[in-house]
């Protein structure tokens, strides 16, 4: 597998710090840069890669380093560099681990995974080279075919790292799947997992009963034509083209932990003067209590929340889309992605906001016709989406079922509720009349549904509220 070290240290690493980190393999190792030379590369002497270093991050939010790794950092803030060594090379990740170890010996703090990182020593590497690929343009991707890049992580938690985003973009623009391989214990941020593209992408899954399953489906997978996919079942025909389950994907306890998943679309008219994040602020202060802890264009989310910093970023970018990872503080486990585009419509920003409780805690329910009213009458809400479902209180994706969330509540924003024929968006089929929010002559609607993760009527419910308002 391929190996990631990553130092957390309370100084910058230095210049001379990074150059002594860099001869770990010997002083007559290549250098390269790439990324726009935010990475350096360590090259074997045909220049291929052998280790790829990204440039070091300033963390200034408590809790990214338990979150996504399991260490503890020096107190925010704090440097967080990365070294990624190339597949199937022991000297390559010796020399990741012993570049890590010069960096902390020098700037302090520690190093993850601590095995790895151990010996100060020069790695000999005479004689090795890497195997020519035409992935090593993308330090992220371990193998490429003409279906799919095949990305390996050794990481507790794949979190969607400066690496991972560009492996995507890089897919995405080569019209490629993402294949996402780990071992049986990993989990998935809810940034990848909400990231992650339709077939051919997937999460390959390591397993000893089954050999390699899909993580999010946990059907039986065979590298076959190219790429990972679902194995026929010894029964199957094609009539009945069907796939077995891996065994392992199916051993669920019930431990009492929930989510409560939060996803709105709200769209603002384009305005020089627009201040954009409002609004997933104004719910994480009514559902939480309190703002969000920091942001960033990546995971670790590194920069302090501020609303002027992210909507300085997006407007850099316009008119290309923005995404954003949005996370709360340590003891409520709280994390948001958020795409701003900018549309026909105006600016709009769609947030999927996940909230993770244990058995013993309250969800603030009573909390939600209040929140989506705020949202429909001060941030342009367009329609917002409230469930509940069955899954880990620290919000990670697990490799096994979790069942589908339950629609709790659907709200209609004032102005599609306004351009509904008639009165169509009061006259429902729910057992339930929805409630008005905001002004009488210009309502949003608030639409209550049953949301009981036992069953599915909520989604039922749905459909049928969905139908109806499209005139089905």
């Amino acid at each position: 597998m391929t190996k990631d070290v990553i130092a957390l240290t309370p100084r910058m690493p230095d210049p001379l710090s990074v150059i002594a980190g860099l001869l770990s393999g010997g002083p007559d190792k290549l250098v390269d840069t790439a990324g726009e030379d935010a990475v350096v590369q360590l090259c074997d002497p045909e220049g291929r890669p052998l280790v790829s270093v990204e440039a070091p991050l300033l963390v200034q939010v408590a809790g990214e380093a338990e979150r996504l790794l399991g260490a503890t950092a020096p107190e925010v803030p704090f440097w967080w560099t990365e070294a990624r060594a190339t597949t199937g090379v022991e000297e390559a990740e010796r020399i990741a681990g012993t570049f890590a170890a010069r960096l902390v010996a020098l700037a302090g703090g520690s190093a993850w995974p601590p095995e790895a990182a151990r010996s100060l020593a020069v790695v000999k590497t005479d004689g090795v080279s890497v195997a020519p690929t035409p992935a090593a343009a993308q330090p992220a991707v371990d193998a490429l075919t003409d279906k799919v890049a095949v990305v390996i992580q050794d990481r507790p938690v794949v979190a969607m790292t400066a690496w991972l985003s560009d492996a995507f973009r890089a897919t995405a623009n080569a019209e490629l799947g993402l294949q996402i391989v780990t071992a049986p214990g990993v989990t998935l941020s809810p940034a990848v997992r909400s990231s992650l593209p339709g077939w051919p992408s997937r999460w390959v899954v390591q397993d000893e009963r089954d050999g390699y399953y899909d993580g999010l489906s946990g059907a039986v997978l065979r590298w076959q034509n190219g790429m990972f996919a679902p194995a026929e079942a010894a029964d199957a025909t094609p009539e009945d083209p069907r796939t077995p389950v891996a065994a392992s994907f199916k051993e669920v306890a019930d431990t009492g932990e929930r989510q409560l998943a939060v996803s709105f679309r709200t769209v603002h008219p384009a305005d020089e003067r627009l201040v954009l994040g409002g609004s997933i602020e104004a719910v994480w202060r009514e559902l939480t209590g309190e703002p969000p802890a920091g942001w960033g264009t990546a995971e670790p989310a590194n920069l302090p929340w501020s609303l002027r910093q992210l909507t300085d970023v997006a407007y850099d970018r316009a008119p290309q889309p923005t995404w954003v990872v949005v996370v709360g503080s340590p003891d409520r486990p709280a994390l948001a992605t958020v795409r701003i585009s900018r549309t026909t419509g105006g600016v709009e920003e769609d947030v999927t906001l996940a909230l993770g409780y244990g058995a013993d805690e309250d969800m603030p329910l009573d909390a939600l016709p209040r929140t989506a009213e705020i949202l429909a009458t001060r941030h342009h809400l367009q329609s917002m989406l409230v469930q509940i479902r069955k899954a880990r209180r620290d919000l990670a994706v697990p490799p096994r079922f979790e069942g589908p969330g339950v629609p709790l509540a659907f709200v209609l924003g004032a102005e599609e509720v306004r351009e509904m024929p008639g009165d169509r968006a009061r006259r429902t089929p729910l057992p339930e009349p929805p409630v008005q929010l905001g002004p009488k002559t210009r309502p949003a609607l608030y639409y209550p549904l049953p949301g009981n993760p036992s069953d599915l009527s909520g989604w039922q419910d749905f459909e049928r509220l969905m139908r109806h308002l499209k005139g089905a």
